[in-house]
């Protein structure tokens, strides 16, 4: 792992909600999609993608890259960009 990583911690957010019978979790700083049975287990299952994710980009050495080109900003870690508002909308469509 390069030195600037070790011992940093990347902050995301994760959105989960619910489609058919699965759960799906999302993180939409990273573009990365997990689901499980439950909201639970999508959760585990989107930290572990995310993981293996950071890892194959630290593998290639294009992490800082990454991560700064998805509007992340660097310190004691890497923390995503802050959402500051969460809203349903809606269009009207005329075909």
């Amino acid at each position: 792992m390069d030195t600037m990583f070790k011992n940093k911690e990347i902050q995301f957010t994760a959105e989960v909600w619910k489609e058919g019978a699965l759960y799906v979790s999302y993180i939409p700083q990273l573009d990365i999609s997990s689901c499980g049975n439950t909201i639970d287990e999508s959760r585990k299952n989107i930290r572990e993608a995310a993981e293996l994710f950071i890892e194959g980009l630290e593998k290639n050495g294009t992490l800082a890259q990454v991560l700064e080109e998805a509007g992340f900003a660097s310190g004691d870690g890497w923390k995503a960009p802050e959402f500051v508002a969460f809203e349903k909308m809606k269009v009207a469509l005329s075909l």
